[in-house]
């Protein structure tokens, strides 16, 4: 293993330092998938939409059979106290996690009464301000909710996801563009996806495929109470082939912009400048 950011972990009542063992090959999650997680920021004093992080995670758990234990409001209270072992400088990801310890009937199901909870806060520098990635469309697609559990943030969807950046980044680029199974444009691999023509905004509507991003959601709103239409529809990969812009939200780096898709260049534009600056007027609000 490579060395890990400083990290601090809350688990049974007590902060660990490092990377604590947490699973043994018995544990149902090591085996078998039975794991949700979220994922909060904190940096400079703020911890944007962090209760709607902490809620998501709960609501993923319940969507995986598991049984969540802590209220949404607890998960922030120690995310703002696992923070302050940090220094004040740090650009702290905050994951809390719920897993499943045991088997439950026919060992494949989980065991919601082993149910349990552990949360990660780590350095994770998010992206500069002028950062800007390459992407290309993936072979890969997004399954359905008859496929996979895509109503929570379950740790089984990822190594999907990860194939799709991994084969991507072997052709030379950032970041992939994901459809769905009937062809339209779902994600990017690690983050939602938007586009701007002629100054409107443009992006997949959920549609039980993807995670509609809590950031996601916020740069929507943000960007229509700015008198930015936004529009959520069933989009094709060439509009984005076609598009004056394009930025994805996440919440690892927030909104970033893309730089290139496929052969075309593109420069980050007024668009984008907007939705990130709005964001960070929300955040410091």
């Amino acid at each position: 293993m490579g060395e890990l950011s400083e990290t601090w972990t809350w688990i049974d009542g007590a902060w660990h330092a490092g990377n604590p063992p947490l699973m043994g090959p018995r544990t149902h999650a090591a085996w078998l998938g039975s794991s949700v997680f979220d994922g909060a920021r904190v940096f400079e004093g703020v911890a944007p939409d962090l209760l709607l992080h902490c809620q998501r995670t709960n609501d993923s758990a319940g969507a995986l059979g598991l049984m969540p234990t802590m209220q949404a409001q607890e998960m922030a209270e120690l995310s703002w106290e696992g923070a302050a072992k940090f220094s004040s400088d740090k650009q702290i990801y905050v994951k809390p996690m719920y897993w499943s310890e045991g088997d439950g009937p026919g060992v494949i199901t989980p065991d919601p009464a082993t149910t349990r909870f552990c949360l990660c806060l780590f350095d994770a520098p998010m992206a500069p301000k002028d950062a800007a990635s390459a992407i290309t469309l993936s072979p890969f697609r997004r399954p359905t909710m008859e496929c996979m559990p895509v109503n929570a943030k379950a740790g089984c969807l990822y190594p999907n996801n990860a194939r799709a950046m991994m084969e991507a980044r072997g052709r030379g680029f950032d970041n992939a563009v994901v459809l769905d199974l009937l062809g339209n444009v779902a994600e990017l691999t690690s983050a939602n996806l938007f586009m701007a023509k002629n100054g409107d905004v443009h992006t997949p509507a959920p549609n039980g495929t993807f995670l509609n991003g809590i950031t996601r959601q916020r740069v929507i709103k943000l960007l229509r109470d700015a008198g930015t239409p936004v529009y959520e529809r069933t989009m094709a990969y060439q509009e984005f082939l076609d598009a004056d812009e394009i930025f994805s939200t996440g919440n690892y780096n927030k909104v970033s912009a893309v730089k290139r898709i496929e052969d075309r260049d593109l420069q980050p534009g007024p668009v984008t400048a907007k939705a990130r600056d709005l964001y960070w007027d929300f955040a410091y609000a």
